[in-house]
């Protein structure tokens, strides 16, 4: 008997528990939309490109998904190490080219090729430049251990590829 009773405000606890979380929400699903969004500033100086302008349900009507890969298909091998290789170029490439970068890195594999495109600031000079793109097509590539080719494309200012400020 003391045991039972000693067990009763356990019980109780846990069934009260129990029907918290089996309640049912009923809501509408998109009545907060806000990922992938960005916020108004006070005094508008806040520059998006044009892919950071448009919001996320747009991709594949006005934008492009920023991965081109078949890994996500169903049952494809290796969806989880492209993702992470995905994101260990972009992470690599914006550290070596530090402060240059001005738009999203667009990754696309073909085969057993890797693209890399980007817009580049011209901050540093020409043969620096051509430097950094062969170190950094060398590199990915031992590490990828398939070709690795960077498509960039030059501006002279950051404020070149300002779309709208928010």
């Amino acid at each position: 008997m003391n045991f039972l009773k000693k067990l009763a405000p356990q019980m109780a606890l846990a069934e009260s528990q129990l029907h918290k979380s089996a309640a049912l929400h009923t809501s509408a699903v998109c009545c907060r939309v806000q990922s992938g969004r960005y916020r108004i500033t006070t005094k508008r100086n806040r520059p998006l490109t044009y892919e950071m302008a448009n919001p996320p349900h747009f991709i594949g009507h006005r934008k492009s998904w920023n991965s081109w890969n078949t890994s996500t298909l169903k049952d494809s091998q290796r969806p989880s190490q492209t993702a992470i290789e995905d994101l260990f170029i972009r992470k690599f490439i914006t550290g070596t080219w530090h402060a240059l970068v001005c738009s999203e890195i667009i990754i696309k594999r073909q085969h057993n090729t890797i693209r890399v495109a980007s817009i580049i600031r011209q901050g540093i000079s020409p043969r620096k430049m051509y430097f950094l793109i062969g170190y950094t097509e060398e590199l990915l590539s031992y590490w990828m251990q398939c070709p690795v080719t960077l498509e960039l494309q030059t501006v002279a200012d950051k404020k070149d590829v300002v779309f709208k400020y928010i």
